[in-house]
């Protein structure tokens, strides 16, 4: 078979440009296709942390992001129940700003710079149905045009960066190895003249049944975002009839004891609600003989964590460097001990966080010792910052207990 490029990737949003753009680094012929054009929306988290500002610094698209007007900020609100922690993210990586950048400006920048690499060819609007196999290995895909155009194209590799319901997982056969079925429905909404206190920051919320976030966002906007139980049939129903008086009544129920639902009110919804009735936490087999599979098509998390296209972005980091590890003419011969690393990369990095978005998917009252320790947290700067690192990658919970048992201490002996 004839073998034109090195490495096939199959969806060009921020997983698959990341990708590409990786991959053009050390050198390889990438192919670069999506089923969409860009610009173009997608449902979905659009937030970086600081951390992740840093790889999109040193990919070189950083300061085209910025350029389309799309605010930063540095702090978070956080309200479990009645308690509050309230500071700023630790510095990481030399950076300090988080941005939450809309995916119409985001995966249209990203793909224009994959595109202008060396190496990279980039086709949009080109569907993938099946993929071209030697024995079990995958060697190519096979596609469709939008004028109804069947092609072939041969790769040593070919890579599913193609979303949550990813087609190159479901045709290379990959295993689900875990699966963490929500508890919740999820609604966001996009809000001019939203209000806040102080500095620009995010907040996050979480009641007994209700979860709602809160970002800034491209274009002058707020994406607010609403998560309550699938059993409550009647307000997915309402959802249905009058999405924006719904959205917010559901606003009003969980959040009651807040000035958040007053201060929605008075903001002004700049787009039509939508929703995800229902979602998995799952976390798929990586690699296979002649494959991979990157960003949601790896592994999906709740979303009220965050950290989707943090993952996207190192999981392009981890492959390219993997594939970089082995002479493309071993791939072959080589995909198992190339899918034991690359594996143990992403779930060396990711496993923390991907518990904790389960977590947050499991339908679960907030505690009394659960309040009393964010409570606590809450009344320290230091411990305050060790928290906010989580979702940075700056501390884990391992530094988290140590900062709660710091303060135990403390008021003992006072």
């Amino acid at each position: 078979m004839n073998i034109p490029y090195d490495v096939i990737v199959v969806g060009a949003r921020v997983a698959g440009s990341a990708l590409a753009y990786e991959l053009s680094r050390f050198g390889y012929s990438v192919l670069l296709l999506d089923r969409s054009s860009f610009p173009s929306d997608t449902l979905s988290t659009h937030n970086f942390f600081n951390n992740s500002i840093a790889m999109l610094r040193e990919m070189g698209v950083l300061d085209k992001l910025l350029a389309t007007g799309t605010p930063t900020y540095r702090r978070a609100k956080l309200t479990t129940g009645h308690a509050v922690i309230d500071g700023e993210f630790p510095e990481a990586n030399g950076e300090t700003a988080c941005m939450s950048i809309r995916r119409k400006h985001l995966d249209g920048i990203l793909f224009e710079h994959a595109a202008a690499q060396p190496g990279v060819d980039a086709l949009q609007g080109f569907r993938v149905t099946e993929l071209l196999k030697e024995g079990d290995a995958v060697r190519g895909v096979v596609g469709t045009h939008r004028d109804g155009r069947v092609e072939r194209f041969a790769a040593r590799f070919v890579v599913g960066a193609d979303g949550r319901r990813s087609a190159v997982r479901d045709l290379a056969g990959s295993r689900c190895e875990i699966r963490v079925p929500t508890d919740y429905a999820s609604y966001v909404g996009y809000f001019t003249g939203f209000r806040q206190s102080g500095e620009r920051h995010v907040e996050m919320y979480k009641t007994d049944d209700t979860i709602v976030i809160a970002f800034p966002t491209s274009d002058g906007q707020y994406v607010v975002g609403v998560m309550f139980p699938l059993m409550r049939k009647a307000w997915i129903d309402a959802m249905k009839e009058t999405p924006e008086e719904s959205f917010r009544a559901a606003v009003d129920a969980g959040l009651a004891h807040t000035d958040f639902p007053a201060r929605l009110r008075e903001a002004l919804l700049a787009e039509p609600i939508r929703g995800l009735l229902g979602y998995d936490n799952d976390w798929h087999t990586g690699m296979g003989d002649g494959w991979a599979l990157v960003g949601d098509a790896l592994l999906f998390k709740d979303p009220a964590v965050g950290q989707g296209l943090h993952d996207a972005l190192y999981g392009a980091r981890a492959l390219a460097a993997t594939l970089a590890s082995v002479a493309k003419e071993s791939w072959a011969a080589r995909w198992g001990e190339m899918a034991a690393r690359y594996e143990g990369a992403m779930k060396s990095k990711l496993t923390g966080l991907f518990h904790l978005g389960c977590k947050f998917s499991r339908l679960s009252p907030v505690t009394t010792e659960e309040e009393a320790v964010n409570g606590l947290i809450g009344s320290d700067p230091q411990a305050t910052r060790t928290f906010l690192g989580l979702y940075n990658y700056t501390s884990g919970p391992e530094d988290i207990e140590r900062e709660v048992g710091r303060l135990l201490a403390a008021r003992s002996i006072s």
